[in-house]
């Protein structure tokens, strides 16, 4: 992967997650909450919040980042993060619980292989050569 192709991924995964991260503080708030799980032990919304902080927060940081090693720790930041919400979409999915359009078991089940692509990206566009 050329250096502008790592670039231009690393944008694009910035803009991605501030554009999530606006949609947890704003109109997607109820759809997030579905992907809380029904056992985790705090207020769903307040979860939301949070976790549309953090994004705000790694989407800014990953177009405002773009020196090593930092850029390679900020993408392990944001694999990370990636991973730490992947038990929230396993419970759509166990739960049955609609939000984003995720109305049936098959579409959320499909939607489960698209976190390890988001850690993948992360990783992969802001790795070092």
């Amino acid at each position: 992967m050329s250096r502008w192709t790592r670039a231009l991924g690393q944008a694009a995964l910035g803009g991605v997650l501030i554009t999530a991260g606006a949609g947890h503080l704003t109109t997607k708030r109820r759809e997030f909450q579905a992907q809380v799980p029904s056992w985790f032990p705090a207020d769903p919304d307040k979860v939301v919040v949070v976790s549309g902080v953090a994004e705000l927060a790694l989407g800014a940081a990953l177009l405002a980042t773009w020196r090593q090693p930092a850029r390679s720790r900020l993408g392990q930041f944001a694999a990370a993060f990636f991973v730490g919400v992947f038990p929230g979409n396993i419970a759509q999915f166990v739960e049955r619980k609609d939000g984003f359009g995720l109305d049936t078991d098959t579409k959320r089940a499909v939607r489960l292989l698209g976190q390890p692509a988001l850690v993948a990206w992360a990783l992969a566009a802001t790795r070092r050569r």
